[in-house]
């Protein structure tokens, strides 16, 4: 193969790697950025609850400049189910717990005058160690999530794949303030090691290939106030990509061109959000989330429906 026709297939598969939020790169992100708001770093009594977080994503491809690619969008339709349970057990003087989140995605992609839709169970999340704090109006957690590649991966048809095709595992540490007037200041803070894909292939049914995708740092966050059992503020996110991506074993080189230069992402997003709590303690939230600054992914609009239940 060529050496431009090699970059351009290269191009191709490298931008349009998607998952749950459909984000722009090979080796797509695992984590719903922006799933976590209202007390995210108030884990709950100890008991089992149920969480759904469901939601529209409509995006399209930006380079490395932040410049749209003219012909590449995305829209996608999720749903994830989590249960998490925490217990009277303490380590450190926190209560310990663990959860497992299984997301369904539907997707649609459009490049260059063609579209693929699939539907697909993705990369399924498991914590066995969550360890919860509480202390007047500071409440916070550690935990550590692992990213399971149980999501439908298509190598070489990236457009068709909605999991990553790897393992990676994520510290992360949360926090929320919350004073007697009814203020918030909530965020949860991550960093996303990556383990190898063994099956890249810029072409279907070409070589495979590894390729490993960037470590991120991404955070989660709220600001806003409780009116009794309402509360309205503004939410948001933000990812930057720490390191390049690497095919067999070498950074993505910017001899191949400006899309290429390590691939690092980033992206800021935030928006308005309402939550409203019932007696039982039955949660509901609703929020928007529009993404700027964005490099090497999709950018656009988020729109996110979260139900926390007492079980």
């Amino acid at each position: 193969m060529k050496l431009k026709t090699c970059a351009t297939a290269l191009t191709l598969a490298l931008t349009l790697g998607l998952c749950l939020t459909a984000q722009a790169k090979e080796g797509a992100d695992q984590y719903p950025n922006g799933a976590e708001n209202w007390l995210a770093g108030a884990v709950p009594p100890p008991g089992s609850y149920f969480l759904n977080y469901a939601g529209y994503y409509s995006g399209k491809l930006r380079d490395g400049n932040g410049d749209k690619v003219g012909g590449a969008s995305v829209d996608a339709w999720f749903d994830a189910l989590r249960f998490i349970n925490i217990t009277e057990h303490q380590i450190l003087g926190g209560n310990w717990g663990w959860h497992i989140i299984a997301p369904l995605v539907h997707q649609r992609i459009r490049m260059d005058g063609g579209a693929d839709t699939e539907s697909s169970l993705g990369d399924i999340t498991i914590s066995p160690f969550i360890l919860s704090w509480h202390r007047g109006s500071w409440h916070w957690v550690a935990a550590l999530d692992v990213y399971a590649p149980t999501g439908d991966y298509h190598s070489g048809e990236p457009r068709r794949s909605i999991g990553a095709n790897y393992w990676s595992f994520e510290p992360v540490f949360a926090a929320t303030y919350l004073n007697a007037q009814g203020w918030e200041a909530s965020a949860k803070f991550m960093y996303n090691m990556k383990t190898t894909n063994t099956s890249f292939s810029p072409v279907k049914g070409g070589p495979k290939m590894d390729y490993r995708s960037g470590d991120e740092f991404h955070a989660d966050f709220l600001l806003g106030k409780h009116f009794g059992p309402w509360a309205v503020g503004v939410s948001g996110y933000y990812l930057q990509q720490t390191t390049n991506d690497e095919l067999d074993g070498q950074a993505i080189s910017p001899a191949l061109g400006p899309w290429f230069e390590g691939r690092k992402g980033r992206v800021l997003a935030f928006g308005p959000s309402v939550n409203y709590t019932t007696k039982k303690g039955l949660q509901l939230t609703a929020q928007w989330q529009h993404e700027t600054l964005v490099e090497n992914r999709f950018g656009g609009d988020k729109f996110w429906l979260k139900l926390v239940m007492p079980l």
